[in-house]
């Protein structure tokens, strides 16, 4: 059997959309050890292929010179192969200390030495399924990333959190990447406050510390409908939430990923980026992104990709309605309840 360590990306979407190369590395008999940051681990030991993942000490974008090669002296000898997701030249530094024979990866940022297959750079933004793919010479066009978590660890989440599975909604309004990427807080806030009167249930919002001000922004203008979970679960517990919650709505980040992976219905909302790049790939997810909605405004500018609006009226999120956003999530729930029959 053919022993692999995987360098794994360094945020929560990508480390997801990651999950279908791992699977076709161990179907076709790859033993999977994955490496990575301590805030991305939970997502890939929620994929049953991995045999083993470990967390990287290292500070995020730091050398951490002396730690890379404590670890890669514990790591000498056990793999016949390494696959390097991420592009940079540090993520590369360890299967080289570590003498692993096979160092597989894109050629990334000065990695010549470092890598010893390296597949050329792709030109503008591929799909990044396709994109982790190509390292085990491409996965099926279909493929979606899966997570699994056992049921145990779903059902002591929601009796941690006082919930019933299917009995709430999730709204993850951050993004971490920057502002352009986050509809506006009115805009959940109506959405929360239409949701709860029809259905009398809870709004969970979740997501990092960081992003804990803007949910409770959403929570005062929906006094009552809202639970501000932000930056007091662990990724874990936010996981097992999502995954059994009756719908999600977010912006183009990775609890969106996250989501679409088990499947649950939601409505992902894009802005600055792009949906050919980043979607949610799930049967039971709906997109709303100007640039293919009937009847929408069409924006020169969209994708930009940028952090913040150029432009400072953020129009290719502001003109994307909360009645549009119920409309798909309640098309992303008829979908679901279609499937299971």
């Amino acid at each position: 059997m053919t022993r692999a360590l995987v360098v794994a990306p360094q945020w929560i979407g990508d480390a997801v959309m990651a999950e279908p190369l791992l699977a076709a590395l161990a179907a076709r008999g790859e033993r999977l050890t994955v490496v990575a940051l301590p805030w991305v681990a939970p997502v890939l030991r929620a994929m049953p292929q991995v045999d083993e993942v470990t967390a990287l000490p290292f500070a995020h974008g730091r050398l951490d010179w002396a730690a890379r090669r404590a670890l890669a002296k514990q790591l000498k000898g056990r793999f016949d192969v390494a696959y390097v997701l991420p592009n940079s030249l540090k993520s590369a530094l360890v299967p080289w200390l570590a003498c692993i024979p096979r160092r597989v990866g894109y050629q990334g940022e000065g990695r010549v030495w470092l890598l010893n297959e390296r597949l050329p750079n792709p030109v503008g933004k591929p799909p990044m399924v396709g994109f982790y793919g190509a390292l085990a010479g491409g996965v099926r066009a279909q493929a979606r990333p899966h997570l699994q978590l056992a049921p145990v660890a779903v059902e002591a989440a929601l009796a941690r959190n006082d919930l019933l599975a299917q009995a709430y909604w999730v709204f993850a309004p951050g993004a971490e990447y920057g502002a352009a990427k986050r509809w506006p807080v009115s805009h959940y806030a109506t959405l929360a406050r239409e949701l709860h009167a029809r259905h009398g249930l809870p709004v969970l919002l979740l997501g990092s510390g960081k992003e804990a001000p803007i949910c409770e922004e959403i929570a005062a203008q929906a006094p009552g409908n809202c639970r501000v979970l932000a930056g007091q679960t662990s990724l874990d517990d936010a996981m097992a939430l999502i995954a059994a919650a009756r719908g999600v709505v977010s912006n183009d980040s990775g609890l969106m990923h996250v989501a679409a992976a088990f499947g649950v219905p939601q409505a992902a909302v894009f802005g600055s980026t792009s949906p050919q790049h980043t979607p949610p790939l799930s049967p039971h997810a709906r997109v709303l992104w100007l640039q293919t909605m009937r009847g929408a405004p069409h924006l020169d500018c969209q994708p930009c990709f940028d952090r913040e609006c150029r432009f400072g009226h953020l129009k290719c999120l502001t003109d994307i309605g909360p009645e549009r956003v119920d409309a798909a999530l309640q098309e992303a729930l008829a979908s679901r309840a279609a499937h299971l029959g």
